[in-house]
């Protein structure tokens, strides 16, 4: 005879199908998922963005030399340069500072050359001096201390205007991050209020089958499980939906952004572990609300049975 192997299979004693606190956590998961990719995708884009602008903006300065009067064209030239000269000098002993190049004329020309078009003779003007002042990684520097002293070393010097709100703009965009991750973090707790609430009126509505189980020898884990599971799956299938929703309205927003050429907002941008991070929300959203489900139902039975 041959010997028939039983296979053990799980089985839900508690029916939770049909539980209307399902419906319910099912659609606060995927409003909230929604809300916290879209949050999410806000703080990767500003962290982007400030990134950039600190490789590309705050990683140099340009200090400017206006041109000496004077009518004789060599002899300005030559006090100009004396003042080019002061200047570099300076910058060179301010901490912070990593290199000081003057711009070539060639490259002061082509800087000015669509401004005034070639019909222009650039030769013939006074065009300013410009320095470009390359800053280490990890420089903190006073900009509006350094252009006080740029301009008590030389009369003809001035720092570049735009580092001074540049500074104060990246301030705001940090700001602006911060409160940006602790709208994340109110989105996750309503999440798990709502995981709790829904998990303590299912137990509610399956107290007589929950009170059956126990006379039959059945421990809290075991049931604790079964409604941890079953929690799992509704925050897969409502964190699903909200990505679903939620990953259009971002190309969205980055379609409008996009549409602000050469401004600074097009400095923020979503690179591939930022979706990434945000397709593996329904993943993550499932393991919180399975955790909190599973200790959510063995404190309550603890406390009540």
């Amino acid at each position: 005879m041959k010997k028939t192997k039983s296979k053990k299979r799980n089985k839900n004693e508690i029916s939770l199908k049909g539980d209307s606190s399902g419906l319910f956590l099912e659609v606060m998961i995927s409003i909230a998922v929604f809300l916290f990719a879209i949050t999410l995708a806000g703080v990767l884009a500003i962290n982007s963005m400030l990134s950039n602008w600190s490789d590309s903006i705050l990683g140099a300065l340009t200090v400017q030399i206006m041109p000496v009067n004077n009518i004789d064209q060599g002899k300005a030239l030559e006090e100009t340069l004396v003042h080019q000269n002061k200047t570099m000098e300076y910058l060179l002993n301010v901490e912070g500072v990593e290199d000081v190049k003057p711009l070539e004329e060639k490259q002061l020309q082509k800087l000015l050359q669509p401004w005034l078009g070639d019909s222009v003779d650039l030769n013939q003007l006074p065009i300013p001096r410009l320095l470009d002042v390359k800053l280490n990684k990890n420089a903190k520097i006073d900009f509006m201390g350094l252009s006080e002293k740029i301009s008590e070393i030389s009369s003809q010097a001035s720092l570049d205007s735009h580092k001074l709100w540049l500074s104060k703009l990246i301030g705001f965009a940090d700001g602006l991050r911060n409160l940006a991750l602790v709208a994340l973090s109110l989105v996750f707790a309503i999440t798990s209020g709502a995981i709790v609430y829904a998990t303590q009126t299912s137990l509610g509505l399956h107290r007589y089958v929950i009170n059956i189980l126990h006379i039959m020898g059945a421990k809290d884990t075991y049931i604790a499980k079964q409604f941890s599971r079953r929690t799992g799956v509704i925050a897969f299938i409502g964190g699903a939906l909200g990505v679903a929703f939620a990953i259009p309205t971002i190309f969205m927003i980055s379609k409008l952004s996009e549409a602000i050429e050469g401004g600074i907002i097009s400095e923020a941008h979503l690179t591939e572990y930022s979706w990434a991070a945000i397709a593996s929300i329904p993943v993550f959203y499932t393991m919180i609300a399975m955790v909190t489900a599973y200790y959510t139902v063995k404190r309550t039975l603890e406390k009540t049975m």
